[in-house]
């Protein structure tokens, strides 16, 4: 089929490459003249794992080609993906302002029948207003569908490779059985395609992400608990997950979730429903306590030092909002890294991957380094922020001869609280009062003065 994609960005750019694998052709449309020369120059602009490969291969059998023209993309496209941002407004609902106008665009340049695919987290009615803006601009037969992403960074070209599911919100036998089509390649081992109407497949995506922000959310919260009562979360996780009604995945505490999806979906859902008068006291309780929890290593490194960290030195392991991305939206780290500034601190930061983006937004006081060991020698603790795989198993002896003190904040939980105090380390975990030294109830009190921040 011939395929265009609007948006070059983590859904876009992913999609694009992966529906070119499977022996399409697409264009990529982006209005973003620098990133299409990077892309035609075999450039990513994000890191994710295997997408570089899978960019370059395509667009060397001449699947793949980019291009800053709409028109010849729209021409082009049998089936038309918009893969555009949708960013949070001030009131937290989702601004609609490219999804609109490019699908104004769109309805000039139509040469013949489209089947145009809202892949943006939108609200529900977004595809009922697309269909009718380009209807009035149109004679040009055409369907509209949902087809919602459930990408995650990190993992974003398996999953798009081998699905869970495929949700494909139309009205239309007729778009419905080219969706089908086009998904077939990445659903031969029996992964649903799931047809529903627009409405719903819309509200799919946002219940989707709003039930797993509250899923790690709660773990958060009742690892704040298990610190009051002398608990350990690690281990009433094991005895959570092993429920089947509950599972295993999203239970893990830690600082709060991060990136460009759950913060932003969270809140675009809470605005959605108080438009509607139905406000959603669970999600507003979701997004109070996640944007406190990033405060709560804070906290524990205030209490440990008697609230006077100036000219402390803390080294930072992790910047990114979660491993295998570079990603720094909405990340804990920024939060952290600023607190620790604001109250005289230095910081020595490594970051496999995200080093250079957390430089164009903080730089004074923070030294980049590009080993992780470097970044300890001469610190006085080391703060955990992101859980790399190279961050699990590592040379303890080595740490504990290259910091001042053998001081250990885990934001992730990756250290086992025995073998740390075994060690010799002064340890704290989130929510780990039984075998850290988190038990005491003083030194893990979130005061009024941090959460009030949020």
């Amino acid at each position: 089929m011939n395929v265009t994609v609007v948006g070059t960005g983590y859904v876009g750019l992913v999609m694009g490459a992966c529906l070119a694998d499977s022996g399409n052709t697409v264009i990529c449309v982006d209005n973003n003249l620098a990133k299409i020369e990077s892309l035609q120059n075999g450039k990513i602009p994000i890191y994710e794992p295997g997408l570089e490969e899978l960019v370059k291969r395509n667009t060397k059998e001449g699947r793949l080609t980019f291009t800053s023209d709409l028109k010849a993309g729209v021409e082009h496209g049998h089936i038309i993906m918009l893969c555009l941002p949708t960013p949070q407004g001030e009131d937290g609902s989702a601004d609609l302002t490219y999804v609109l106008d490019c699908s104004a665009e769109i309805a000039e340049y139509m040469n013949g029948y489209k089947v145009i695919v809202s892949k943006s987290t939108v609200p529900v009615g977004t595809v009922d207003r697309i269909r009718n803006l380009i209807k009035d601009k149109t004679t040009h037969p055409f369907d509209v569908v949902s087809n919602p992403e459930f990408l995650k960074e990190g993992a974003a070209v398996m999953d798009s490779m081998k699905p869970d599911r495929i949700i494909v919100g139309t009205s239309s036998e007729k778009a419905a059985k080219i969706m089908k089509d086009l998904y077939a390649p990445f659903v031969r081992t029996g992964n649903p395609i799931i047809i529903m109407d627009e409405r719903s497949s819309e509200m799919s995506k946002y219940a989707a992400n709003g039930f797993l922000a509250t899923k790690i959310t709660y773990m958060n919260d009742l690892a704040n608990f298990c610190d009051q009562v002398g608990a350990d979360v690690e281990l009433v996780r094991k005895g959570m997950g092993s429920d089947p009604r509950i599972g295993p995945q999203f239970l893990f505490a830690g600082l709060g979730y991060g990136g460009s999806c759950f913060p932003k979906d969270v809140k675009a859902l809470i605005n959605m429903a108080e438009e509607h008068n139905h406000p959603l006291s669970i999600l507003n309780a979701v997004d109070t306590v996640n944007s406190n929890q990033r405060y709560v290593i804070i906290n524990k490194i205030l209490n440990y030092y008697n609230n006077d960290i100036k000219g402390k030195t803390f080294a930072v392991w992790g910047l990114s909002f979660k491993p295998m991305t570079d990603d720094i939206r909405e990340a804990p780290a920024l939060t952290i890294l600023k607190e620790l500034l604001a109250r005289g601190a230095r910081v020595k930061a490594h970051d496999p991957i995200a080093m250079e983006n957390v430089k164009n937004l903080i730089s004074n006081g923070v030294t980049y380094h590009d080993k992780a060991y470097d970044a300890i020698k001469d610190s006085d603790a080391l703060l955990i922020v992101t859980e790399w795989n190279e961050f699990r198993s590592p040379d303890f002896k080595k740490i504990k001869d290259l910091l001042n003190q053998p001081v250990v904040f885990d934001g992730r939980n990756i250290f086992d609280p025995k073998e740390m105090k075994e060690l010799g380390f002064v340890y704290y975990g989130i929510g780990r009062g039984v075998n850290g030294n988190g038990g005491d109830p003083t030194q893990v009190s979130i005061d009024v003065e941090l959460k009030n921040k949020s």
